[in-house]
């Protein structure tokens, strides 16, 4: 049913040999260097994406899938809604924008009903959720688990929010410079009503912030780049005098993960991502997915059960 795709829908694998409709305008590769050119892009009003506008009414689709989540991640909704103004016939729009886990699972949800497969995504979403659940049993939540450090940029830094905070705290960890607060009306929000507890979008944090924060654990996860590339960033990072002062760095508790396939975007991966989170951050390496994408920063070796 899938004709197209965007430039950033690289899994499964199969989807990579349809046509790619969109294409982004940044060729910087270096952290600082995408953030100068994007945050300029965006101070002059300008998209950061191109689309094939040709291409995409030739394939004359019944359904578009979107998101109005980020307008540095991905095309936007308003650019999408000037395209399909111009199309005959006009093609349902279908715009996510989760902000939590179970936002992400129920947009699965609105996917399957817009292309009809109702039944089968409710069948997806059971079997995601059972996996959080599963991997959830090993977390004690009595205990006052350790200090996480989400990196979602190097240069600056940002520290991670949405579904990436929940993701943490669900598997035993805290994370002090973004947590996640309780909804007004939610009471304690523990145990089986932690979905009541969510969080704001990504933060800039200062470099003095993060070693006050003391980290235990810290993931170096840049949206958008690949394992390689998050090591050439961390690369970085570690050539810089305050690195050597987080206790995650002294005790080799760094983890590199390929983020654009496991936490930057809200897809069915984010359950991976989870599973690995409770594996690293309690010690149990056999929840690690087969294949994970990551490596420990200290011994330079692919992870327990990863790959590098």
């Amino acid at each position: 049913m899938l004709v197209g795709r965007s430039h950033e829908c690289d899994w499964p694998e199969g989807v990579k040999g349809l046509p790619s409709l969109t294409a982004q305008r940044v060729q910087e590769t270096s952290p600082g260097e995408i953030d100068r050119v994007v945050r300029e892009a965006l101070a002059r009003g300008e998209s950061l994406y191109t689309v094939d506008e040709a291409r995409l009414r030739g394939l004359r689709p019944d359904v578009i899938l979107t998101q109005d989540l980020c307008e540095v991640c991905s095309i936007d909704l308003a650019a999408v809604q000037r395209i399909v103004e111009g199309m005959i016939p006009r093609p349902q729009i279908v715009s996510l924008n989760p902000h939590t886990v179970e936002g992400v699972l129920d947009d699965l949800l609105t996917v399957g009903r817009a292309v009809g497969l109702d039944r089968g995504a409710g069948v997806a979403v059971v079997g995601l959720r059972e996996r959080l659940f599963a991997a959830g049993e090993f977390v004690n939540p009595y205990a006052d688990g350790p200090s996480v450090a989400f990196l979602e940029w190097t240069d600056p830094l940002f520290v991670g929010g949405h579904w990436t905070v929940q993701l943490i705290e669900r598997a035993g960890g805290r994370h002090p410079l973004n947590p996640t607060v309780v909804k007004a009306g939610a009471g304690a929000a523990a145990g089986p009503q932690h979905g009541e507890r969510v969080a704001g979008k990504s933060i800039r944090v200062t470099v003095e912030q993060l070693v006050e924060s003391q980290p235990e654990f810290v993931v170096v996860c840049p949206c958008g780049m690949d394992l390689e590339q998050t090591a050439l960033a961390t690369a970085e990072l570690a050539r810089q005098g305050w690195w050597g002062e987080l206790p995650a760095v002294r005790n080799g508790r760094v983890g590199l993960v390929d983020g654009n396939q496991y936490f930057n975007r809200p897809g069915p991966r984010l359950v991976d991502g989870f599973e690995w989170l409770v594996g690293w951050l309690n010690g149990r390496a056999e929840l690690v997915p087969e294949g994970f994408g990551w490596r420990e920063w200290e011994t330079g070796k692919a992870g327990r059960r990863g790959a590098s």
